[in-house]
């Protein structure tokens, strides 16, 4: 078994990659570690076998980037959470204490997660239309550095009052809504946006979850996003707020929006995801399984 430490520059607040996490895990016994970056993955995947792992080092979208190379590979993908709000990290119960996370890779304990498939793409955490993108968008990387996952926040605080929303049609295999939304977030697992928690949701489910806001007056909007950081779920559905499941979801928009996944711009609607259950093996603590709603499949 060979480890692979996947390095991207610039995540988070650019302090955790490779030279930061390798006395970790030397202290854990790890030493046949390979130093190398994701933009330059072509140079040296022809050389990962299926037996390997890949140490991702950076937020959600350096996860994404090497959880494609998993997939071409058979390799096990392993993460070192080093971005700003890292969901998907706290989705397999990964701990922030980098000692802890070395010890886990260590230990080797892995499971099998869902992902996203768009476009001949993937992503492993969430997509956005609407005010959700602005974020990933506009929050400068001086904000990201000094409000940390707040800066996602404060960035959608600035917004709020100037959205009118947008008419889309969402489908899923369950169900069929349509009208005017101020943001669509469709999620392979139980967090999104900083540590928003989704009712009965996991990243081994085989469902995608579909969160979708109603314009409303700024105070109405405001208060919403309150009661959702105090209680620290999204509510599965209120006057502002409606959340629904399926294998796959299909949002179609009158004029052409803005599409991110996992942090990065990936193009604009119509959009249409399908879940590929169980599709890569991850080092995790447990994946985690959200509740409040009683069990849903």
């Amino acid at each position: 078994m060979a480890y692979w430490l996947v390095d991207s520059p610039g995540s988070g607040d650019g302090c955790r990659d490779a030279d930061f996490w390798l006395p970790y895990l030397r202290e854990q016994g790890i030493e046949n570690v390979t130093e190398c970056r994701l933009d330059e993955a072509e140079q040296w995947l022809r050389l990962v076998t299926g037996n390997d792992v890949l140490l991702a080092a950076g937020g959600d979208g350096t996860v994404n980037g090497v959880a494609g190379l998993c997939l071409r590979t058979g390799a096990t993908l392993a993460v070192l959470p080093s971005g700003t709000a890292n969901d998907f990290a706290r989705n397999l119960g990964i701990p922030s204490e980098p000692a802890e996370v070395a010890r886990l890779v260590a230990d080797g304990s892995t499971e099998m997660i869902d992902v996203a498939e768009f476009d001949d793409r993937i992503y492993l955490n969430v997509a956005h239309i609407g005010l959700g993108t602005l974020p990933s968008r506009q929050a400068s990387s001086p904000t990201k550095r000094f409000l940390g996952k707040f800066s996602y926040m404060a960035t959608l605080f600035r917004q709020l009052g100037a959205q009118r929303g947008f008419h889309a049609h969402i489908r899923t295999d369950r169900s069929n809504l349509g009208g005017r939304w101020l943001s669509i977030a469709v999620a392979t697992g139980a967090y999104f946006g900083g540590g928003h928690e989704i009712p009965e949701a996991s990243a081994n489910d085989g469902l995608l979850d579909v969160i979708a806001v109603k314009p409303r007056p700024l105070p109405q909007l405001l208060l919403a996003f309150l009661m959702v950081r105090l209680n620290r779920k999204t509510p599965r559905r209120t006057s502002t707020v409606i959340q629904s499941k399926g294998k796959w979801c299909h949002v179609e928009t009158t004029r052409a929006k803005t599409v991110t996944v996992d942090g990065d711009v990936a193009g604009k609607t119509p959009f249409h995801a399908t879940c590929r259950p169980e599709a890569i093996r991850v080092i995790g603590k447990q994946v985690i399984h959200t509740g409040g709603y009683g069990a849903s499949r």
